[in-house]
């Protein structure tokens, strides 16, 4: 599988490891926040990304809410606030991607996203309850996109599509 994904800023990495910590949870990957994820994004398709994510101004996200999903592998996770800019790379990503990737997930698709960062995953009901518990009120964070990247789940090799600009907004 290959997830296309955006890692934070040093202080944002920091502040969501901490909440990490605090509940458990081992975490294969940097904190970070999935775009799209699909059986495979090839080559061709990474080209068109690095071109397009090039014109395009990647947006702080504000990690804000605290929630769950609840389903056989439970989640915790902090929301991002949703905003038309936020909304605009994920569209245009999704632009590119578009009949040129194998097996898109649906929980990625435009309508049916739900941007967040995962604090800890596969939890039965009672170590979410616990979870939730132990961070809960979350501060806000605000997470500045470092880069954009496509992460094989399976290897764990890392392609960097784009580097944020380090100048200042």
């Amino acid at each position: 599988m290959h997830a296309l994904v955006a890692f934070f800023d040093d202080e944002a990495d920091r502040k969501i490891r901490d909440l990490q910590r605090r509940v458990g949870a081992q975490q294969q990957y940097a904190p970070h926040l999935t775009y799209a994820a699909a059986t495979t994004i090839g080559p061709k398709v990474r080209k068109e990304l690095r071109e397009d994510l090039e014109r395009l101004w990647l947006p702080d996200l504000w990690l804000h809410t605290l929630g769950t999903f609840s389903t056989t592998d439970n989640v915790l996770m902090l929301g991002a606030v949703v905003d038309t800019e936020l909304l605009a790379v994920h569209s245009a990503i999704h632009d590119v991607l578009a009949s040129k990737v194998k097996n898109p997930s649906a929980y990625y698709l435009p309508g049916n996203w739900v941007p967040h960062c995962t604090l800890a995953h596969d939890l039965d009901d009672e170590r979410t309850k616990a979870a939730f518990a132990q961070v809960f009120p979350v501060e806000p964070i605000r997470a500045k996109v470092r880069e954009v990247s496509v992460v094989d789940t399976q290897t764990g090799e890392i392609d960097v599509l784009k580097k944020a600009s380090t100048a200042p907004r």
